[in-house]
């Protein structure tokens, strides 16, 4: 039996904790004693895991479902790039001090030999200094290290090409790093100062990334940029997605399905609330067509409505869908462009049609066109007729499927629990050989 402590330490936000799910209920059953800290949104969630769960004391629980109300000014911002400084400062650095005082804390009553965080959980370098404790981070979007090799990560851009392109985007990320975000490193090493900690003089996301022991980039390399300069911590361990037993609920569909010479599945996440976006134009495009089997999830927003509202026979609307049964029956989808849920359909050979740009789901988006796994719609407010076209584009071109196969290939290539458990035990075993490094 391993008598090893891991805390788990995710912001709260799907996309941030969920990925974590499946690994984290993988270490309790090898034998490790794991409990977990984040928001009192998902406390129901992780218990239902079986993970004992520590919730936020000191700190303030900000996230999509509260952001505008608790930080109210927010929504005075109008510029891009003064918002994404503002949500960088408010929602991920200044929680920090306060991530810190909650889990000096959980260290006394569980004294834990190792974090494990999502890629932006801003107390764990502090934590990492403060205790000597190792930290294993997850990249849970698309890689976001500066490389010499690719565009200012947020910027929804691909690699250039020639020199004239080349030249662009280094200078695009000398203004990133020195002049539009450079408020937020400032505001990193003010906090670093008042924990009595070193400065850095990265900019700030590749000091969190270089910080871990252990960087696990979610994803594999065929689904990310070619980069000659990439950090050793950081190691690609395939898609890690939220902890799964095999499909819950088992696809009702089928024979309805098999009477069509399509079907497309739609989703616009659990977050977004506005049916408008992705939800209505896909059922707009394919209304009332016999060969096509629409197959929308809303999260729950708004259901019963667009129901009325589209009554079609080869339209089936529902509040939440078992992705896993589902997407075996379907040929694409659309998507606003969450990370795990590209993932999920890539690994189901699933080509993609991409309609989203905030929360950096440009940079998802960029990668499926880039890499011909799909079509990139560079909007959140797709037409109709953008929805149809690029349906009708993936089905007559067989590239996009002989893509999404070759990295769906690749993806069984790599077993992302046993790849971090891997990385986790080497860890703990070069703690305990150099117990005098633990502060």
């Amino acid at each position: 039996m391993n008598n090893k402590r891991i805390l788990f330490a995710t912001m709260p936000m799907d996309g941030h904790l969920n990925p974590l799910t499946g690994l984290a209920v993988h270490l309790q059953q090898v034998g490790y004693d794991v409990r977990w800290y984040t928001g009192p949104t998902y406390a129901y969630k992780i218990k239902k895991l079986g993970v004992p769960y520590y919730p936020f004391r000191k700190a303030t629980e900000i996230n999509q479902l509260n952001l505008d109300i608790a930080l109210p000014e927010r929504q005075k911002i109008k510029g891009t790039i003064a918002r994404l400084r503002f949500d960088i400062n408010n929602v991920f650095l200044h929680r920090a001090p306060e991530f810190v005082e909650d889990l000096l804390g959980i260290y006394d009553e569980f004294p834990f030999d190792l974090l494990v965080c999502d890629a932006v959980f801003t107390g764990a370098p502090f934590i990492k200094q403060l205790l000597g404790v190792p930290v294993v981070a997850v990249g849970v979007v698309p890689l976001s290290e500066t490389s010499q090799d690719t565009p200012p990560s947020g910027m929804g851009l691909e690699p250039a090409t020639n020199l004239l392109g080349k030249q662009w985007h280094r200078f695009l990320r000398y203004l990133t790093i020195n002049h539009l975000l450079k408020p937020c490193t400032d505001l990193y090493n003010q906090l670093l100062v008042q924990h009595k900690l070193p400065t850095t003089s990265e900019f700030v996301f590749d000091a969190f990334i270089h910080s871990a022991d252990v960087y696990l980039q979610s994803g594999v390399p065929g689904f990310e940029y070619p980069r000659r300069d990439i950090s050793p911590n950081i190691q690609f361990a395939g898609p890690m997605l939220p902890h799964n037993n095999g499909p819950k609920h088992p696809f009702r569909y089928v024979a309805k399905s098999r009477l069509h010479k399509r079907v497309v599945l739609v989703t616009q996440g659990t977050v977004e609330r506005d049916p408008e976006k992705i939800l209505v134009p896909t059922l707009e495009a394919f209304k009332n067509d016999h060969e096509t089997l629409v197959i929308a999830t809303t999260g729950g927003s708004k259901t019963n409505e667009l129901r009325e509202r589209f009554p079609y026979e080869n339209l089936i609307i529902d509040d939440f869908i078992d992705f896993n049964a589902v997407m075996p029956h379907t040929d694409v989808y659309v998507t606003n462009g969450g990370y795990g849920g590209v993932m999920l359909g890539l690994q189901n050979k699933l080509p993609v049609i991409v309609a989203g740009i905030h929360e950096g789901k440009n940079e998802i988006a960029a990668r499926v066109g880039h890499f011909r796994l799909g079509i990139n719609l560079k909007t959140e407010t797709p037409k109709p007729n953008q929805i149809r076209n690029a349906v009708e584009q993936i089905l007559h071109d067989d590239t996009y499927r002989q893509n999404v196969a070759k990295l769906a290939q690749e993806f069984r290539q790599y077993n992302p629990n046993e790849l971090a458990e891997k990385a986790i035990a080497k860890l703990l075993t070069n703690r305990e050989k150099a117990p005098e490094l633990v502060a």
